[in-house]
């Protein structure tokens, strides 16, 4: 079936109706008729023949990945779809906004006639409703409900039908082969007589071939039932994304993945630019999960739960750095589980266990490179990356790069961050300038190279589909990352979390705490328990007494 190329959005003027009668019966069967001023009515590709044609709607493809349609009211999404997906309609049901039970049975008759719905009333003012009945080619309006439609609604050559409508008895949709027109059905023009009959009016009609590969995108506006019965009579499938980000729900990500739409309709302006809402799509089609579902971090969806992550620190094999250094990767993945475990009766949201592992090392000495941080190499790290992620845990690679820079070490893990399950977090205590060595100076970075670094991580994600990526900086004093204040917290796919790695009393960690917070940009945040330093160390019950709740819980 043809498609039409997508159209300029129709507001031109729309001739007035003339008192003249359209002609009906005997334009039946013909590919174009005459109207009694002399002037053509519009063809819709019906041939002559001695019994009627079956006719049907045409859709149009789109041809961008995601279209975002206004949904102000319901007969600016009925219209918006219909501008969208159908390039013809010769026969179209019409009703009034007001009018909800006229809705409702103009939804069973749109389905019955496989025809679609075009509602009157603010949104839509006559001449709008008149200009789209021109561009789909309309030749029969069915309209439904006593104040539908408007005269000025109804252009020169469309002939109106009032059908005697039994909502309870119409059927949810059309059969796959024609459908005749019920009777009885009564012309609404204001020429005709009230008794005049027109059970002949409407053609067969039959259900058009469907729009490929695009679903409509519901779920940030209230019901809009014209506007997804006008998808449905385009053959385009109903995904519901509550909150408007595809990617947050694992429901909605499992329902992208089985259809892996080349292209999405979305109803309502908070789904947001369509480039972006097409970044979030495509990494959803996939179905790649983060632990604790979804593929958002720190999922925001009302009525859901959301996310926290607890978790160890420290790097494999070397029990001097942290906790999770102290026993195999077997053992490694059990207590991850076990201190997660501890926090999920003190909270309504999923409790996700995590390891931060550091990947390269802050060093004494310069070493072979000059650079006093020792690389661990992909090979080394992967044993307890991938068993952390086979358990459904997070993984997140500390950086502690002396004389280097951030970027130039994120870069030799690529392998490891381009896993859906591994984010990254930076370390400014170890990052040394020119002339500085660990332990004698604490490091510090400026906010233009973690910039750099945020917006690679960000193109690598974005650029494999990859779900959202956790994105943590470590902080004890507001020196250590200068110029904090223009941080990039607007990267789409990461989440950004401060981690406040103040150790000792729980007086002085408060202070950190809240210095860190004043004034902070709109992040997430994380706290870290010393096992051995912190006098004393908060319990669970403790560590979740803390205002806000943290995000992330380390263990080090």
């Amino acid at each position: 079936m043809p498609i039409r190329e997508p159209r300029q959005p129709i507001r031109q003027p729309v001739r007035r109706r003339t008192a003249a009668a359209v002609v009906v019966a005997a334009c039946l069967g013909l590919a174009a008729c005459t109207a009694d001023d002399g002037r053509p009515g519009p063809t819709t590709g019906v041939t002559a023949s001695p019994s009627p044609t079956v006719m049907s709607a045409q859709v149009t493809q789109p041809t961008t990945p995601a279209t975002v349609l206004p949904a102000a009211s319901p007969e600016t999404a009925a219209l918006e779809v219909v501008r969208t997906l159908v390039a013809s309609a010769p026969v179209v049901v019409v009703a009034d906004t007001a009018d909800a039970a006229a809705q409702d049975a103009a939804i069973q008759e749109g389905a019955r006639l496989a025809a679609p719905v075009l509602l009157g009333g603010p949104g839509v003012p006559p001449d709008v409703l008149a200009a789209e009945l021109e561009r789909l080619g309309t030749r029969w309006a069915v309209a439904v409900g006593a104040t539908a439609p408007s005269p000025d609604g109804i252009p020169d050559g469309v002939t109106v039908v009032r059908p005697d409508v039994d909502p309870s008895a119409a059927s949810a949709a059309p059969s796959d082969g024609p459908r005749t027109t019920p009777s009885p059905a009564r012309s609404a023009r204001a020429d005709a007589s009230p008794d005049a009959t027109a059970a002949d009016a409407l053609p067969p009609t039959t259900r058009p071939a469907p729009v490929e590969s695009t679903v409509l995108l519901t779920g940030v506006t209230p019901a809009l039932p014209v506007a997804v019965a006008n998808a449905a009579v385009a053959g385009v499938e109903v995904v519901d994304v509550p909150g408007g980000d595809p990617r947050a729900l694992a429901a909605t990500v499992q329902a992208l993945a089985e259809r892996r739409p080349a292209h999405v309709v979305a109803l309502g302006d908070a789904f947001g630019p369509p480039d972006r809402l097409a970044t979030r799509v495509a990494a959803a089609s996939t179905g790649v999960e983060l632990p604790g579902g979804g593929q958002l971090v720190f999922p925001a969806v009302a009525g859901q739960p959301g996310k926290r992550y607890v978790a160890l620190y420290g790097t494999p094999g070397t029990a001097a750095l942290g906790v999770l250094g102290e026993q195999d990767v077997p053992a490694t993945v059990a207590r991850t589980q076990a201190h997660a475990d501890a926090y999920r009766p003190l909270t309504g949201d999923t409790v996700v266990p995590a390891v931060e592992i550091i990947a390269s090392i802050a060093s004494a000495g310069p070493g072979d490179d000059g650079n006093y941080s020792q690389e661990r190499s992909v090979d080394e790290l992967r044993p307890l990356v991938e068993a952390a992620g086979a358990a459904g845990q997070l993984v997140i690679l500390d950086l502690q790069p002396g004389r280097t820079d951030f970027l130039t070490q994120a870069q030799l893990y690529t392998d490891l961050l381009a896993l859906p399950h591994v984010g990254l977090a930076l370390d400014p205590e170890w990052r040394l300038a020119p002339d500085q060595v660990h332990l004698r100076q604490i490091g510090s970075v400026g906010v233009d190279e973690v910039n750099a670094v945020s917006a690679w991580l960000a193109d690598l994600t974005r650029e494999r589909a990859l779900p959202q990526k956790m994105f943590v900086l470590h902080q004890f004093s507001l020196r250590m990352i200068s110029g904090r204040e223009r941080l990039d917290t607007s990267r789409d796919e990461l989440a950004t979390v401060i981690h406040v790695d103040g150790q000792g009393s729980q007086p002085a960690k408060a202070g950190t705490w809240a210095t860190l917070r004043n004034g902070a940009p709109a992040v997430h945040w994380g706290w870290k328990n010393f096992v051995d330093e912190d006098q004393p160390m908060l319990d669970p019950a403790q560590t979740y007494g803390v205002q806000p709740v943290p995000d992330l819980v380390t263990y080090q």
